[in-house]
C-alpha cells in the first residue's frame, strides 16, 4: 500500500475555530505511522489545470487559484481560503493523480491519499462545504482519460452526501458513485431516488442510526449496486465524521464499522478490478475518532488485499 501527502496541506488554513483545521491531518498521518511503520510514502504531485478542468469550470479554478490574499477570504459560510490553501488544494488533487497512475502501473494494488481539504462537496462550478476542488472526482476523470478505463466507481462513506461527485458524474455512465449518508443533513442531496443515468445509488441513515443500520446500507443496497457495475477501479471517499464521537453529525458509528466497509470494498476490488482502491479522506471532526477510524480503514483495506 502506497501513502500519498505534502506538508501544503497542512498549510491550508480555514481560519480560528474552523472544524476543518490542520489538526485533522496531522491527528491522521501520526496514528498511521504509528501503526504502519513499513508504508511506503510518497509525496504528492500538484495537480494540472488540464486535470482540474476535466471535471470543474474555468472560473472556478481561476478563483481558487489565480485570486491571492493575504488574509482568510471567505467562499461561503462554511468554505475559506488562506494563502495557502490554492497549492493544498493542488497537492491535495494531486495524489488522486499519483495513485490512479501509481496503481495501473502495478506499483501498488492500493493506495491511501492522506490530503486537505476535502473534496466531494465541490460541485462543477462551486466550491463549498469545506472543499476547493472535487479531488476524488479529479482522479475519476483522471482513470477514464489517461487510462481509457470505462467502469470507474467511487463509494463514499462520509456522513454527508458527496454532492459534487454525484453532480459531475451524474450523467457519465462510465463512472458510478454510490453513498451512505446521514439525512436530513447537509448538503440535503442524495434521496434515493436520485439515479442519475442508472450510475447513482444512494443509501439514506435516520440520526441516530449506528452500526447495525450502516452495514444494511451498504450490505443490501450499495454494494450489489457495485457488484454490478463491475468496477476497474474503486475509489473510496473516506470520511470519517459518521463515528459517534463526531460534533458535525448524528450518527453512532465505530472504528470497526469503517474496518468492516473498508475490507468489504476491497475485497470487490480483488474481484472485479485486480484489487485496485484509490482511498482520499474526505470528513471526520473528532480527531480522537480520526486517529481510531483511518487507521481501522487502512486495516480494512490491507486484509482484504
Amino acid at each position: 500500500m502506497l501513502l500519498y501527502t505534502h506538508p501544503a496541506c497542512l498549510a491550508h488554513d480555514p481560519g480560528p475555530g474552523h472544524p476543518e483545521s490542520p489538526a485533522r491531518l496531522e491527528a491522521v498521518l501520526h496514528a498511521v505511522r504509528a501503526a504502519f511503520p513499513q508504508l511506503a510514502w510518497r509525496e504528492a504531485p500538484a495537480a494540472t489545470r488540464e486535470a482540474l478542468l476535466r471535471v470543474h469550470d474555468k472560473a472556478l479554478v481561476s478563483s481558487v487559484l489565480d485570486i491571492e490574499s493575504e488574509d482568510v477570504r471567505r467562499l461561503d459560510d462554511d468554505t475559506a481560503m488562506s494563502p495557502g490553501s490554492a497549492q493544498a488544494a493542488l497537492r491535495a488533487a494531486g495524489a488522486g493523480i499519483a495513485a490512479v497512475d501509481a496503481l495501473m502501473a502495478g506499483e501498488a494494488r492500493q493506495a491511501f491519499c492522506a490530503v486537505r481539504p476535502p473534496g466531494h462537496h465541490a460541485t462543477a462550478g462551486t466550491a463549498m462545504g469545506f472543499c476547493l476542488f472535487n479531488s476524488i472526482a479529479v482522479a475519476a476523470a483522471h482513470a477514464v482519460h489517461a487510462h481509457g478505463l470505462h467502469r470507474v466507481a467511487i463509494a463514499d462513506f462520509d456522513v454527508h452526501h458527496g454532492n459534487g461527485s454525484q453532480d459531475i458524474f451524474a450523467g457519465d455512465p462510465r463512472v458510478m458513485y454510490v453513498s451512505s449518508h446521514q439525512a436530513p443533513l447537509y448538503p440535503h442531496t442524495g434521496l434515493p431516488g436520485e439515479r442519475g443515468v442508472g450510475n447513482l445509488a444512494n443509501a439514506t441513515l435516520p440520526p441516530g442510526s449506528g452500526g447495525e443500520a450502516f452495514r444494511a446500507a451498504w450490505r443490501d443496497t450499495l454494494l450489489p449496486e457495485l457488484e454490478a457495475f463491475k468496477p476497474q477501479l474503486l475509489l473510496v471517499s473516506a470520511g470519517f465524521d459518521g463515528h459517534r464521537l463526531d460534533p458535525l453529525a448524528d450518527l453512532s458509528l465505530e472504528s470497526e464499522d469503517y474496518r468492516w466497509i473498508s475490507h468489504e470494498l476491497a475485497a470487490l476490488a480483488g474481484r472485479h478490478g485486480q484489487g485496485r482502491v484509490v482511498s482520499m479522506l474526505e470528513g471526520g471532526y473528532s480527531l480522537s475518532a480520526l486517529r481510531a477510524c483511518s487507521v481501522a480503514h487502512l486495516h480494512g483495506l490491507r486484509d482484504a488485499a
